[in-house]
């Protein structure tokens, strides 16, 4: 695989492709997901129901590690269930609710009702405390309920993130410190990482593999070569000394999937959402006619 034609390490991380430029472009826009509206009710797909769960986590300002605990835990559901036979929104909705309380994360009830019944309906009001409010209340209770059935009761997830901190706190040792000051490299790394919550992958991967290929992407997108350390076209490329259990084909997969996310974020979320200021431009127009 590493050896000949253009799949080679040298040929696709040697250089700064236009994936690269698109992923960096992505991750320098804070704003990207306040800028766009995704209409999820034209979807039902994983990734897709993925990114509202992300949305709706960003809304409440709940910790990362809630929202990547509520992105696993959906994607645990349904490596065990058909997504057809579901409500998967309602499913996302439960496996918020359950990861605040998994990760000691103090998510009221109703502020996750609330933010799922406006990030689906795009309503900026509240939900006011009548029938529509408690058939939505009792309908998330239960697949809480269900949701910790399917799972097995296995709610606490090894996520990456601990395995990144280590590995970018070696990474700024070994790197100049101006370099380290000139390239958002951990901030890259940490938003890749969120990101790749969007693929049912990020449950099924070694965390500790993860966060290397995670850690290897965001060092190819800005360019940077860890100095006196082998590249990942070494034999023994510079992620060996931080975990044995790493090999180039495990961390190129990560950065595959990662890739893939983006990609399919152009794939599936741009057809059904519209920019927030076109859309009140048009409505300014019909409002003026």
């Amino acid at each position: 695989m590493y050896s000949k034609g253009d799949n080679t390490p040298e040929v696709v991380f040697g250089k700064k492709n236009d994936d690269f430029r698109d992923i960096k472009k992505l991750l320098t826009d804070d704003s990207r997901m306040i800028k766009t509206q995704v209409n999820y009710m034209k979807s039902n797909s994983q990734f897709v129901v993925s990114h509202f769960i992300l949305e709706c986590c960003k809304r409440l300002e709940a910790k990362c590690i809630t929202t990547a605990t509520a992105c696993a835990l959906f994607h645990k559901f349904f490596s065990k269930a058909d997504i057809k036979s579901y409500d998967p929104y309602l499913i996302g909705a439960a496996s918020i609710y359950l990861a605040g309380k998994v990760e000691d994360d103090q998510l009221r009830l109703r502020d996750v009702i609330n933010i799922v019944h406006a990030t689906l309906q795009r309503s900026n009001t509240t939900l006011l405390l009548g029938d529509e409010y408690w058939n939505i209340r009792d309908a998330i209770v239960q697949a809480e309920l269900f949701l910790l059935r399917m799972v097995e009761f296995r709610v606490r997830i090894l996520h990456p993130h601990k395995y990144l901190l280590h590995y970018l706190t070696s990474v700024r040792d070994w790197m100049d410190e101006r370099d380290w000051m000139a390239f958002p490299v951990p901030k890259a790394a940490w938003s890749i990482l969120q990101d790749l919550y969007h693929d049912p992958f990020v449950i099924s991967c070694d965390p500790s593999i993860t966060a290397l290929g995670v850690l290897q992407l965001a060092l190819e997108i800005y360019g940077v070569q860890l100095p006196l350390l082998n590249g990942i076209e070494a034999d023994r490329p510079w992620f060996r000394s931080l975990n044995q259990k790493a090999s180039k084909e495990r961390v190129w997969d990560v950065m595959s999937r990662c890739m893939g996310v983006y990609a399919k974020e152009r794939e599936a979320l741009e057809p059904i959402s519209v920019h927030i200021q076109q859309q009140q431009e048009e409505e300014h127009h019909v409002l003026t006619d």
